[in-house]
């Protein structure tokens, strides 16, 4: 498995980097994971663009820029012996003695390396999953995809410990999303989904969810959820690159909805399988 780092391909066993990297120190840095369907990357342009938001964000020059980031996301593409991948970019603010303020003159560190993506299986998919709620206790720039990933460790965690698959977090009696993963809510046929804010990370999945119901006609609204709507819906989703459209059947111990995954859930997981074939793999 190859990989990239400050220039250079290398096998990703070889890379290496400084234990005063502020990445290691810190946690002073951040990412973008782009699904690769045949060897094709989905929506770069959009990670991309989303790395430079995170970029921004968190004020770490951007050290390629677009038409850089993309020849380096294809080479490395090119490299592997697998069709379906997951690349992962990581950006840090570099190497230099530990102190909280910003180095000068430091170079960023630019990590990169791709691993096959493995989705859910028909058979998961058809039994959904189980999950718990929490408390979403994270900062206030969740927009910002930030390495420093403890918080949401912890509370997947919390599902993980009883052997379920995410956590569905609520912040003020709102809900946020899944602690790796965007929620959606669906009540008497409406598919629901809170709105883009610094509170939340919106992931492509999340996009593609919301302009396949717009293409088949699917009513939906984009708004605040309450937790009783979340508690009280007809049909819970989790969605990710790797998860994609999977039902989550029972929340804290009580079923939701039949406590089977409902027919909204099945149809937009089958356009989702469409879209992919035809779309993503295009």
């Amino acid at each position: 498995m190859n990989g990239y780092l400050n220039g250079q391909f290398l096998p990703l066993a070889e890379a290496k980097v400084s234990v005063l990297d502020r990445g290691f120190v810190f946690g002073d840095g951040v990412y973008e994971l782009v699904p690769v369907y045949s060897n094709k990357p989905f929506r770069l342009d959009e990670h991309l663009h989303r790395l430079q938001g995170s970029l921004a964000g968190i004020r770490l020059d951007d050290p390629h820029m677009l038409p850089g980031w993309r020849e380096l996301v294809l080479r490395l593409i090119g490299m592997q012996d697998f069709a379906d991948q997951s690349v992962y970019i990581q950006v840090t603010r570099g190497v230099a003695p530990r102190d909280h303020a910003f180095p000068k003159g430091v170079p960023p560190t630019v990590f990169m390396f791709a691993q096959p993506l493995v989705t859910s299986s028909p058979e998961q998919k058809a039994a959904g999953v189980c999950a718990v709620s929490a408390v979403d206790n994270r900062w206030l720039r969740c927009n910002i995809k930030a390495i420093s990933l403890l918080a949401n460790i912890l509370l997947r965690q919390q599902a993980v410990d009883v052997d379920c698959a995410e956590t569905v977090m609520l912040r003020d009696g709102f809900l946020t999303e899944g602690a790796a993963s965007n929620i959606f809510v669906v009540k008497d046929g409406v598919l629901r989904a809170p709105p883009p804010s610094s509170l939340m990370l919106t992931g492509i999945t999340y996009d593609v969810v919301l302009e396949l119901a717009a293409a088949h006609g699917i009513p939906h609204e984009v708004r605040a959820i309450s937790e009783a709507e979340v508690r009280n819906a007809d049909e819970l989703w989790m969605t990710s690159s790797t998860k994609e459209i999977m039902a989550i059947v029972k929340l804290d111990g009580a079923p939701v909805g039949a406590g089977m995954p409902g027919p909204l859930a099945r149809k937009m997981d089958a356009l989702y399988q469409t879209f992919k074939q035809q779309v993503m793999r295009a």
